[in-house]
C-alpha cells in the first residue's frame, strides 16, 4: 500500500512538473462580445506568456452558461481544460431543476479574476433621466416596460426581478443569448432597459447613445464615478454585481491549481491588467482557491433565496 501511495504521488508530482506540455483551452460559456469574453482574451494573452504554452479561448455558450460548465466538468482533470466561471453559475444551481453537474462539487476553484458592476441603462432617447423618473414612467405606462438580460436564470434576470419588486412595479423580462444582441436591441429601442455588466455598454454610455441611471453594487464604479448606486437612488441595501473567475475540473492536481493561481494572480495585480480593467469597467480581484470556494458557497445560498422569492425555474 505504501508503495502504491508513493507511486501515485510520484505520478502526480511528475505531471505537475511537466505541465503544461501542450495548449490549454479556456472555455467561455457565453457568446463573444460580453464581459466574460473580453476578460478571457485579456487574461489568455498574458497567461500564454507566463506558462510558455498557448491558452486558447473556446466559446461554448448556451442554457444560461451551463452547457460550457458541463463540458468542463466532464473534461479530463489534467489542467488543459479550464472554465471562465461566473456568478451566473451559482444562480443556475437553483434556477435549473436538473443540472448534469454540481457547481460546488464538480470543480476545483482557481481564483476570482475580476468583479464587474452591473448598471441600469436606458436608451438616450428615453424620458427617464434617473431611477425615480424611470419608476414613475413604469407606473404611468399602460403597458409593461421591458428589460433585457443575458438569458433566463442569469444574474441580470434576477436583478431585474429584485428591482421591480423593490420599486413596486411590473417589468417584462426579455431574455437574450448574450450581451451583444441585447446591447444592439437596447441601442435600437427594441427593449427599454437592461441591467447588464458595465463592459458591453460603457463605450455607448460615454458616446451618449445610452444613459446610465445607476449601478447595482453597494459602491459606485470607478469607471462611472458620477453614476449613483441603486441604494443611493432609493432602493435601500441593493447590492448585486457580477464576478468572473477560473475553475478547473474536480480532481485537477493541487500543484497545477496552485500554479494557475500564482500566475493568474500575478497578472490580475499587474499595472497593465489593471489599466485594461479600468477601460472596460471591471475591478481586478485575484484571490485564493479557498476564498473563491467561499464566494461560490455564499452566492449559491444568497441566490437560492432570490430565485425562490422570484419563483424562477427552468426545466
Amino acid at each position: 500500500m505504501a508503495a502504491a501511495i508513493a507511486l501515485a504521488f510520484g505520478v502526480t508530482a511528475a505531471s505537475a512538473q511537466t505541465w503544461p506540455a501542450k495548449p490549454i483551452s479556456l472555455v467561455v460559456p457565453f457568446p463573444p462580445g460580453g464581459s466574460s469574453d473580453v476578460l478571457a482574451r485579456t487574461l489568455t494573452d498574458k497567461l500564454s506568456q507566463s506558462l510558455g504554452q498557448t491558452v486558447i479561448v473556446e466559446s461554448k455558450p448556451g442554457a444560461g452558461a451551463t452547457l460550457g460548465a458541463d463540458y468542463v466538468a466532464k473534461a479530463k482533470p489534467d489542467g488543459y481544460t479550464l472554465l471562465m466561471g461566473a456568478v451566473h453559475h451559482t444562480v443556475a444551481t437553483s434556477v435549473y431543476r436538473k443540472l448534469p453537474y454540481d457547481f460546488e462539487k464538480s470543480f476545483s476553484p482557481v481564483t476570482v479574476l475580476a468583479m464587474v458592476p452591473n448598471v441600469l441603462v436606458v436608451n438616450a432617447k428615453s424620458p427617464a433621466t434617473d431611477v425615480k423618473s424611470l419608476i414613475a414612467q413604469a407606473k404611468a405606462s399602460s403597458s409593461k416596460l421591458s428589460y433585457g438580460s443575458n438569458g433566463n436564470g442569469t444574474v441580470q434576470h434576477l436583478i431585474g426581478t429584485q428591482f421591480a419588486s423593490l420599486a413596486g412595479i411590473e417589468l417584462l423580462h426579455v431574455p437574450y443569448k448574450g450581451s451583444a444582441p441585447l446591447t444592439t436591441d437596447l441601442l435600437g429601442g427594441q427593449v427599454d432597459m437592461s441591467f447588464d455588466t458595465i463592459t458591453p455598454v460603457i463605450q455607448h454610455i460615454k458616446a451618449g447613445k445610452l444613459r446610465a441611471l445607476a449601478v447595482t453594487t453597494a459602491k459606485r464604479s470607478t469607471s462611472l464615478p458620477d453614476v449613483p448606486t441603486l441604494a443611493e437612488s432609493g432602493l435601500r441595501n441593493f447590492d448585486q454585481g457580477t464576478w468572473f473567475g477560473i475553475l478547473a475540473p474536480k480532481d485537477t492536481p493541487a500543484d497545477i491549481v496552485q500554479r494557475l493561481n500564482t500566475e493568474i494572480v500575478k497578472i490580475a495585480q499587474s499595472p497593465e491588467f489593471r489599466k485594461r480593467m479600468e477601460e472596460i469597467g471591471a475591478e481586478p480581484v485575484g484571490n485564493t482557491p479557498a476564498q473563491m470556494a467561499d464566494q461560490i458557497r455564499s452566492d449559491t445560498a444568497k441566490y437560492a433565496q432570490l430565485v425562490k422569492d422570484a419563483k424562477v425555474t427552468i426545466d
